[in-house]
């Protein structure tokens, strides 16, 4: 082989080392730090995540993890959780965009609500270049501890009160108001301040219910209704490690 050939093999191969170099592992592990604050409410939720990038350039990844959301308030209003009641339609996904029933629906306000969540969460994220990234992420199944608190419902212009409302146990993701208990859900932009740290702004979507046990709703179809759900959208910002 003439210097020439030599010469165009180094380059080759050094490029090819860079191209190499560019593109991140297959797995992506990480912990994440998010708190987020409302009106007169907010969380304080960690994560641990386990994604596979996917393509060529491994730009987009998916996985799941692991949530523990804690989330506090004052005097928040719940309203009339059950799908029949509070929408027109139960279709799954459908649901999400049909009316409001606000007739069926009563209020009830929890003077101090807090809960804390277990849940696995599905997480995705696509890398815009090399500082930056986006993604969203939304809990599907677990469960919730939280401690009980004195509410008033509001039925039919009529007040009652509730000495021991407490959170609903059981978290499922099923769309909308099809959902059972307390899910989390986000949209982030993150930034990369160096190999593995990374700093993130938040949107959050964040579903509780809480349960009356002495007082209930009675709708208008004759449904007794004890579960109640508060739905918050919260803004904040967040740190992740990478394992």
């Amino acid at each position: 082989m003439n210097i020439k050939g030599i010469f165009l093999l180094i380059i080759i191969s050094a490029g090819g080392n860079v191209i190499a170099q560019n593109i991140p592992p297959r797995i992506h592990s990480y912990l994440d730090l998010t708190l987020a604050i409302g009106d007169q409410e907010g969380t304080a939720a960690v994560s641990y995540v386990r994604n596979w990038r996917i393509g060529k350039a491994r730009k987009l990844e998916l996985g799941l993890g692991l949530r523990w959301t804690s989330y506090t308030g004052s005097k928040r209003e719940f309203y009339t959780a059950p799908a029949s009641l509070a929408r027109s339609s139960t279709i799954p996904f459908v649901g999400v965009f049909s009316g409001h029933e606000y007739q069926n629906v009563d209020t009830l306000t929890v003077q101090a609500p807090f809960t804390n969540s277990l849940n696995l969460s599905i997480n995705g994220g696509y890398r815009l270049g090399k500082k930056w990234r986006t993604g969203a992420n939304i809990d599907l199944i677990g469960f919730t501890l939280g401690n009980t608190s004195s509410a008033i419902l509001v039925s039919n212009k009529n007040s009652f009160s509730e000495p021991n409302a407490s959170p609903s146990s059981f978290n499922l993701l099923l769309t909308g108001d099809l959902d059972y208990g307390a899910l989390n859900s986000e949209f982030f932009v993150e930034y990369s301040i160096n190999p593995r740290w990374r700093i993130k702004a938040v949107y959050q979507f964040f579903f509780t219910e809480y349960n009356t046990k002495a007082i209930h709703q009675t709708a208008p179809d004759g449904t007794t209704v004890y579960r109640f759900r508060n739905k918050a959208n919260l803004f904040g910002a967040g740190v992740s490690y990478d394992l």
